[in-house]
């Protein structure tokens, strides 16, 4: 199913809002301001993850593949809520 606008919305202010994802503390994101450069840029995400479901474990908790990560685990510790979580992966699949 392909990704609509409103959807890929809600995940972009997810991803640049400091109260919820804050990708921008660690990662370079398109059009973000001030971002981090602890982490690679998310830009061609899908040539980095097999499916967006890898990418979704890695947001939930990123401590599972690498438990020295700086990366917070968002969905162990609640930081987002699944359906946050199921946003900001459609979000950053479609980032370029």
């Amino acid at each position: 199913m392909p990704t609509t606008k409103p959807t890929s919305d809600a995940g972009k202010q997810i991803a640049f809002s400091r109260e919820k994802g804050n990708c921008l503390a660690c990662h370079e994101i398109e059009n973000g301001e001030f971002p981090g450069n602890i982490g690679p840029a998310l830009k061609n995400v899908p040539s980095r993850f097999k499916n967006k479901q890898q990418l979704r474990e890695q947001i939930w908790d990123a401590t599972h593949n690498n438990p020295e990560t700086s990366m917070p685990p968002f969905g162990k510790n609640k930081i987002l809520s699944e359906d946050e979580i199921d946003l900001l992966v459609d979000y950053l699949w479609g980032l370029k």
